[in-house]
């Protein structure tokens, strides 16, 4: 998938391996894929890299109640937005 981003986007955006590096300092997390790896994060650490703990779910992944209990806002596809940031 990396390599069709580059080749699409070249070096109008970059490309990290580690998802949380991509996360450092970000205002927000929105998921569009499913992949395994995005199912069960470290959300401690996903919490701590953001700058801003919000999160646009497009596949349903998490439990809302779960993530205001996090301290995340969170808004997902057809069911309740949970949290305030």
């Amino acid at each position: 998938a990396m390599a069709e981003a580059k080749r699409r986007f070249g070096d109008r955006i970059e490309l990290v391996k580690d998802d949380y590096v991509a996360l450092e300092g970000a205002g927000a997390l929105a998921i569009h894929t499913e992949w395994n790896p995005y199912r069960r994060p470290d959300f401690a650490r996903m919490k701590a890299a953001m700058a801003q703990p919000l999160v646009f779910d497009g596949r349903n992944l998490y439990d809302p109640q779960r993530m205001a209990e996090l301290g995340f806002e969170y808004h997902s596809v057809g069911r309740a937005s949970t949290g305030e940031v």
